[in-house]
């Protein structure tokens, strides 16, 4: 099984897509739309694999089921005052902070072998970051960390602090994993404001969705783990050299043209997603 993730990354040419230092203007929004637009044409074979970074600041990324909170109102609007915009992702998951000090990686496959179950997708996700960070020498598991903001079982964690979290989604024959890596600054206190955003969302009223009790000690970031100061372009340095031993070729790719057109209809259902799911909540710029 190892040795199929590993085939996931070794594909014949890596089309690079680096957006990590676009700056505050660059909005979450668009990432995901991007990300769309890239499975549709990597599963058309009229792209190859690709791998895009990308950083954003200051945006909270919610999940549908935050968007059903009794009180969403009040929970917006505190992360509102708290510097950060919320927007609202075209995938499933739970409320994750995004910040200049998370670099986020979305692997695009085309499912050729019209197999590619799920836990395979997660698993090259999981080994390319196991071989990123080897000569760290420390254990990275992949498993649930009960107390974390938008947990699964491929959370990433090093001696129970999570500090990774993979997602996925599929589109026309294509098939995006993506994965956030907070590598600086603290993971307590982004999962400090998680929890508050819950505890303002819900204010003790019932609900039929089971949403996480956070414990902000569960969470760390890389440089925190790995007691040693890390930034998001040095993480990206070990992301580019671990993809050049798996593949002959990495080649720098903007979107083309037939891209560029089908990425301005993705933005547009996100920009609808995000209207119907906000409303007069959505706010355009940070306070912070």
């Amino acid at each position: 099984m190892q040795e199929q993730n590993l085939n996931l990354l070794a594909q014949p040419q890596w089309r690079i897509i680096d957006q990590s230092s676009l700056g505050p203007q660059f909005d979450a929004k668009q990432s995901f739309a991007i990300d769309d637009t890239l499975c549709t044409t990597v599963g058309l074979g009229d792209s190859p694999a690709t791998m895009r970074s990308w950083v954003h600041h200051d945006t909270i990324v919610l999940g549908i089921q935050d968007t059903k909170l009794p009180h969403l109102e009040d929970a917006v609007t505190y992360l509102n005052e708290q510097g950060y915009k919320a927007i609202v992702r075209n995938s499933g998951g739970l409320a994750v902070v995004l910040d200049e000090g998370v670099l986020n990686i979305s692997l695009i496959f085309p499912d050729a072998e019209k197999g590619i179950d799920i836990d395979r997708g997660y698993d090259a996700m999981f080994a390319l970051v196991k071989e990123m960070f080897a000569s760290y020498n420390v254990q990275i598991d992949a498993r649930e960390i009960v107390g974390s903001y938008c947990p699964g079982s491929y959370d990433l964690s090093i001696s129970g602090k999570k500090f990774a979290g993979i997602s996925q989604r599929r589109v026309r024959g294509g098939i995006a994993v993506q994965i956030y890596l907070c590598v600086s600054g603290s993971g307590a206190e982004r999962a400090a404001v998680i929890q508050e955003f819950y505890k303002r969302g819900i204010q003790n009223t019932k609900t039929k969705f089971s949403y996480p009790v956070i414990n902000p000690n569960t969470m760390a970031s890389l440089s925190e783990l790995l007691q040693k100061p890390l930034t998001v372009s040095e993480v990206m340095m070990l992301l580019l050299q671990t993809l050049k031993r798996r593949t002959p070729s990495l080649s720098m790719i903007p979107l083309h043209e037939q891209e560029l057109d089908l990425f301005t209809a993705q933005l547009q259902r996100m920009y609808d997603r995000n209207k119907k799911a906000l409303g007069s909540l959505i706010v355009n710029k940070t306070i912070k």
